[in-house]
């Protein structure tokens, strides 16, 4: 019986043991949460960006074009980020230059000499480094960007409204070898296809891409954001990219860009 009652003794006082450490775990953690909660207010409200997690809109002005783009990054240091960023552009050629055609009214303004309109999807992955915080909440933190990754370059033929010579009708075409003068001539020509016309005939064209950039974020709050970036990308093609009639095909895109952003942080 003896023997009983010490057993049962010591496994109360195990118990008893298990459960003092299992309060006094409980409670560490909970003060070393409450003590990085502290700190990260703290940095908060000194201006440096502290986040886990951020997600990002952008509109982009490029030299060549324009487009827009989503990220989402994640926060590994005070100071690195990986993002994981999807852009979605179109390149135009330098030479386009835009003119009416004989449907003055009803006709849509064309592009002479266009063979194909050009866009492209990247997704990329990179990272994000904070070279400085904004120090205050009015301040602004700068940031450098790099990612690469994969480059799809999307091929739509070009189409132009004509009248037939022989029946006199409307109708639409698209650039070969044989109606060369007519997209490098005037007459006869309406107006362009329009939008819509050609995206069931795309063409898909791999590539690689990589970028840099600087980014300044001059949003007040910690868990917003607003800014720029100012960057510079190159794009690689599988083959050359038809654009213009009689001008050079291009396989490497290098470009400059402004962009605008916001998005939240958690």
């Amino acid at each position: 019986m003896k023997k009983i009652v010490v057993l049962l003794f010591c496994i109360a006082a195990g118990l008893n043991v298990w459960a003092q450490e299992t309060t006094k775990n409980k409670n560490d953690k909970k003060e070393a949460r409450r003590k990085k909660i502290s700190e990260l207010i703290k940095q908060s409200e000194e201006g440096v960006l502290v986040y886990s997690k951020q997600t990002i809109f952008g509109f982009q002005l490029r030299n060549n074009g324009y487009g827009g783009y989503f990220e989402i990054g994640q926060m590994k240091t005070n100071r690195r980020t990986n993002i994981y960023r999807l852009d979605i552009t179109e390149i135009k050629h330098p030479k386009e230059e835009k003119q009416q055609g004989a449907g003055v009214i009803f006709g849509n303004p064309y592009l002479y000499g266009k063979r194909n309109n050009f866009y492209q999807v990247t997704l990329g992955f990179g990272q994000q480094y904070i070279l400085g915080q904004k120090g205050n909440k009015n301040g602004v933190a700068v940031s450098a960007i790099y990612n690469g990754g994969l480059a799809l370059g999307l091929l739509k033929p070009y189409y132009l409204e004509v009248q037939s010579a022989t029946s006199g009708q409307n109708e639409l075409i698209k650039y070969t070898d044989a109606n060369k003068d007519v997209f490098l001539g005037s007459t006869g020509i309406v107006g362009s296809g329009g939008f819509g016309k050609g995206w069931n005939e795309l063409s898909v064209k791999p590539g690689a891409f990589a970028k840099l950039a600087l980014r300044f974020d001059y949003g007040r709050f910690n868990e917003v954001v607003n800014g720029l970036e100012i960057g510079l990308s190159g794009e690689f093609y599988s083959s050359k990219i038809p654009l213009m009639v009689d001008q050079k095909d291009k396989q490497f895109f290098l470009q400059g860009y402004l962009a605008i952003m916001f998005g939240r942080r958690k």
